[in-house]
């Protein structure tokens, strides 16, 4: 059979695939009407996030010790848990941070780790563990299932004017607190400014010694005074009287009124040496919410929930629990991370609706056809609404990169459309009958949309099987376009062609109006230009050969030199912030540095409110840290963008003395487990802990020093001063005096120590033990302390110990996987990329020839920065072999597929340059519009190829064939590519919430589309006649093939 008859035969197989649509219109109408139902009934099902959710398995445990040093917290607490999660599997990375009395370990598995199994491995480890912790510790270790990088996603402030704080805090655990954990999808409730209501017995050491006791003996008595043991029940022959008792005490009263010991045949009760007092468990946290003392909640969501039903869930029970509390208490939602999240998503909706309406403008002004453009008008919501049904299905959510994935695919469902349209158009102006065309139209250009969806969809494959971070990120806006894609060529090639056989009409030139035939002449003008600019091109043919190879080559240069990141930083209205003082700072004169920097904060046009939180149990941070969580108003309400309101409070906070803020905004991505100071981090590990605190020093300093560099802190601080107390060995054996009794007595002293607990029926409340609260600011005061000796008698503590403060130690201790290690952070400075601060570390990490034993590394975003960059080339060099392969088997050759890739090097230079103009970073999502730039430009060639094969096939030269393609083809390529400019354009000069994401995006494409229509025009054809005698050379197909 020749090749006319083979061409005769796929085209009425492929006709009868046509004719049953368009002689169905009923049938056809109703599968479209289906089709589009379904996706929007799935709309509202559909949840709503700034990002697809990508949830690293993570686990925080916290443990507490009240008083014990970072030292102590770091031996005995942190080591015996990080050495049994040790034996745990999946766990790739394990740090810890040790302070006063707190240590905080975060677990983070790999991605594919079940959260649920990890959390029960880490709960069995903490088990393991108990035996080797401190037995006073006054509770188990908590476990709680959540990334502590991640921002809360609700912030809730309490403020009483007539109620104490440890009142309003017991309304708001009870009230408020409980109730919101409750709520699905709630990891747990984090209360910032902690004012548990206690009862706290302060001592007079001068009065202790003068009732003959000791601090240990007031101890020992109070365990005893408040106990709650069972006791049993008295049956009598016809009732059972449970036994209650009134033995604990539970009021402050009670206790000034209770005996501790017997002095000279008289009680000594708690008033006759110090007081008992109703206060809070732990006097050394605050919580301010714009400069005013309260209780903060600060609401973590689980791994996996979706963010905004748990925001929506919690604000359905405000008003519920505002009426469960007294009328002085004032809840208020202060922080939601949900508004920016919905106006990021609102934005993209809008991107999308506007995209829609350019790209039907434009088909308009090209057809200057009112039916013919309502035929792609119809196909655009068929095609979008319906693949909302598939991500339903997938679980996917509505979020900026799903939806810029159907923003994109606006142009190729109006492409496939177009090219259908326009080629059915064409055979009736020739005289064909409408239903006859639509027959002969859709049959010869089938393939061609079938050639052109295939090899789109080969090229997001290699994203689909990404692994890691990327491909999880990318997984669900790959997917998407994948569907969008495929109901795209679907639409195209079955209800088309039918509403074209219907509704396109045959008008006589003379019966067109003005602005038809102006605007015919334009595109008429145009054609003719291109046609005497092409001549030339393919005459001096290895001219524009080097045209294209020195496109080529600037593309590779300009890919190695343009400044590589990794996510554009997000203005999400959001600044996380870390205080700093002097590590020997007091808790009084912190809290009042930190009310100053609150006020200076508050005075920013731009800051809505500010959540600030110091003290014990504050993520492990030390006593001279504190948390800042700035919220700044709308961005249509604020002069400026979140990293200039981070640079105009650095400069206002560099007159407060005494106190430093690191300030970073906020990112709905989260990469590192581990919360840092700023946006990037580098690690420091060594063994040996002298080597790495003076190498960690240095390194500091040189980053410091680095202009690519600012903001540079590392979490290891400056060695606090220490009061170092050193017993006298002999003098206390002399006495019979233990050192652990000195330890005690100590710790009874300044350590607020939990000495009993009493319960209600809803909580358990401790009693706290300590000298007068004077008395915990003066080291005078251990003269006055006095320990028992073996003979009973009262020995001063100056007898048998000495102390000084000349000695120094850690005011923190941090861990990475069991071995002591050291983080610096960075921000960026202005228009430096990630690639090029990575580099410069690392160079600048050498030229200072650090030990080998020192081992460094990038962390977080920083680390994953890293790694993809060696993705990026394998990912795009991955595509272009798949699209290779797709249409070498649809052509049945070698070198068509080479002559349609040969538009690519254009897009990519076009891609880097409007990249570079912009002032964009190179990044992941720059790499995917470079990605789809391969499958968008890659159907200029296919449409120059398919049509310059059947002219060939119909006896006409290589020249003239594709000299013909190029001017039948001119048209319908000009459109296309007009409408795909028309769907990025959006995205890049967009600058509504989220828009810093689709810029890199928006800015590709554009590029990447109008150098490559202006290049590839002519480099195709030179390129298609180069080849051909390699195509000729071919052995000829024994079989009918799809390119036939």
């Amino acid at each position: 059979m020749n090749s006319t008859a083979q061409d005769k035969l796929s085209g009425a197989r492929t006709s009868g695939f046509f004719a049953f649509f368009i002689d169905h219109p009923v049938a056809t109408f109703l599968i479209m009407v289906g089709i589009f139902v379904i996706g929007a009934v799935c709309y509202p099902f559909l949840p709503v996030s700034a990002l697809p959710q990508i949830d690293f398995p993570t686990i925080q445990i916290e443990a507490s010790l009240p008083g014990a040093s970072p030292d102590t917290m770091a031996a005995s607490v942190a080591q015996p848990i990080e050495q049994a999660l040790s034996r745990v599997s999946g766990i790739t990375e394990m740090t810890s941070n040790s302070s006063l009395g707190t240590t905080s370990i975060t677990v983070q598995f790999a991605l594919d780790q079940d959260i649920q199994t990890a959390a029960s491995d880490v709960q069995t480890a903490i088990s393991e563990a108990s035996g080797s912790l401190p037995k006073d510790m006054p509770s188990a270790p908590t476990v709680h299932k959540v990334n502590p990088a991640d921002a809360p996603v609700m912030q809730l402030s309490a403020t009483s004017d007539l109620l104490t704080l440890p009142q309003l805090d017991e309304y708001i655990e009870r009230n408020v607190a409980t109730r919101i954990g409750q709520v699905s999808g709630v990891a747990y409730v984090n209360i910032g400014g902690k004012q548990k209501p206690a009862i706290r017995i302060a001592v007079d050491p001068g009065r202790l010694a003068q009732a003959d006791v000791t601090l240990e003996d007031v101890r020992t008595a109070i365990g005893y005074l408040s106990l709650s043991a069972p006791k049993g029940n008295i049956d009598d022959p016809t009732r059972t009287f449970p036994i209650t008792t009134n033995d604990q005490i539970t009021s402050s009263a009670e206790w000034n009124d209770a005996v501790i010991a017997y002095r000279n045949g008289g009680p000594v009760r708690i008033r006759d040496i110090g007081r008992a007092v109703d206060g809070a468990e732990d006097a050394k946290m605050a919580h301010w919410t714009n400069g005013q003392r309260g209780i903060a909640l600060d609401v973590f969501r689980q791994p996996g929930a979706n963010v905004i039903e748990v925001v929506n869930a919690i604000k359905a029970q405000l008003p519920a629990l505002q009426a469960a509390l007294p009328p002085s208490i004032k809840l208020e939602l202060v922080t939601d991370r949900t508004t920016t999240i919905r106006a990021s998503v609102e934005d993209v909706q809008f991107t999308l609706v506007l995209t829609i309406g350019l790209v039907v403008l434009v088909i308009f002004l090209f057809l200057r056809n009112v039916r013919a453009t309502l035929i792609p008008a119809v196909t655009l919501p068929i095609a979008l609404v319906g693949a909302l049904a598939p991500m339903w299905l997938l679980g996917f959510s509505l979020d900026n990169l799903s939806l810029m994935a159907l923003v994109v695919a606006v142009g190729f469902v109006v492409d496939d459309a177009i090219v259908m349209l326009e080629n059915i158009s064409r055979h009736i102006e020739e005289g064909v009958a409408p239903m006859e065309a639509a027959r002969r139209g859709a049959g010869e250009i089938g393939f061609t949309i079938v050639s052109i969806s295939l090899s789109l969809i080969a090229v997001l494959i290699p994203i689909l099987l990404l692994g890691g971070i990327v491909g999880r990120l990318f997984r669900e806006f790959a997917l998407t376009l994948t569907v969008a894609i495929a109901l795209s060529a679907f639409v195209s090639l079955t209800l088309t062609p039918m509403l074209a056989a219907r509704f396109i009409r045959v008008v006589p030139k003379e019966a067109h109006g003005r602005l038809y035939r102006m605007g015919e002449a334009f595109f008429d003008g145009l054609l003719s230009l291109y046609a005497r600019s092409l001549t030339p091109a393919i005459r001096y043919r290895y001219v524009t050969l080097a045209i294209f190879l020195a496109t080529i080559g600037l593309t590779a240069y300009l890919f190695v030199t343009i400044p590589k990141g990794f996510f554009p930083e997000q203005d999400t209205g959001f600044i996380a912030g870390l205080s700093q003082a002097s590590p020997d700072i007091s808790y009084s004169e912190m809290a009042k540095l930190q009310e100053k920097v609150s006020a200076i904060i508050l005075k920013d046009p731009a800051v809505y409110s500010v959540f600030m939180d110091i003290g014990g149990g504050n993520g492990g941070n030390a006593m001279n840290q504190g948390h800042v969580n700035i919220t700044l108003k709308p961005r249509g309400e604020r002069d400026a963008s979140a990293r200039e309101v981070i640079d105009r409070l650095g400069t206002a906070l560099n007159a407060q003395q005494g106190i430093q803020l690191f300030m970073q905004s906020a990112q709905d991505i989260n990469i590192g487990a581990r919360p840092a100071k700023t946006q990037y981090q580098y690690t420091l590990q060594d063994g040996d802990i002298s080597e790495l605190a003076a190498w960690s020093g240095k390194i500091t300093a040189a980053l410091q020093a680095m202009p690519e560099l600012r903001d540079v802190g590392s979490d290891r601080q400056a060695e606090a001063p220490t009061l170092a107390i050193r017993i006298d060995r002999a003098a206390a054996s002399l006495y019979g005096v233990l050192p652990a009794t000195i330890d005690e007595t100590l710790y009874d002293a300044f350590g607020q120590r939990q000495v009993a607990s009493y319960s209600t029926q809803t909580d358990t409340f401790h009693v706290v033990l300590e000298v007068l609260p004077n008395l915990q600011r003066d080291i005078a005061t251990l003269d006055r302390l006095s320990v028992r000796s073996s003979g009973g008698t009262l020995v001063p503590l100056s007898v048998v110990a000495k102390w000084s403060t000349d000695g120094v130690s850690p005011v923190s201790i941090a861990h990475q996987g069991q071995s002591p290690a050291v983080t610096v952070s960075f921000n960026l400075a202005p228009s430096v990329a990630l690639g090029q601060a990575t580099k410069a570390i690392e160079a600048t990490v050498a030229a200072l020839h650090p030990p080998a034993a020192l081992q460094t590394s990038f962390s977080g975003s920083a680390r994953a920065f890293q790694e993809s960059l060696s993705t990026v080339p394998l990912l795009i060099l991955a595509s272009l072999f798949v699209v290779y392969l797709i249409l070498g088997v649809l052509y049945e050759s070698l070198i068509h597929p080479l002559t349609i890739l040969s538009t690519l090097p254009s897009a990519g230079l076009g891609a880097l340059l409007a990249l570079d103009w912009a002032g964009l970073d190179f990044g992941l999502v720059g790499m995917i519009g470079v990605i789809l730039l391969i499958g968008i430009v890659k159907k200029n060639g296919i449409m120059l190829v398919d049509f310059a094969i059947q002219a060939e096939r119909e006896g006409m030269s290589s020249e003239e064939a594709i000299v013909k393609a190029a001017h039948m083809r001119f048209r319908p390529i000009l459109m296309t590519t007009m409408a795909a400019l028309l769907g990025g354009i959006p995205l890049a000069i967009g600058h509504g919430a989220g828009s810093e994401l689709r810029q890199p995006l928006g800015y590709a494409i554009v590029g990447g589309l109008i150098v490559s229509q202006l290049l590839t025009l002519y480099s195709t054809p030179v390129i298609y006649l180069l080849l051909d005698g390699l195509r000729r050379r071919q052995p000829a197909p024994q079989a009918d093939t799809a390119a036939a």
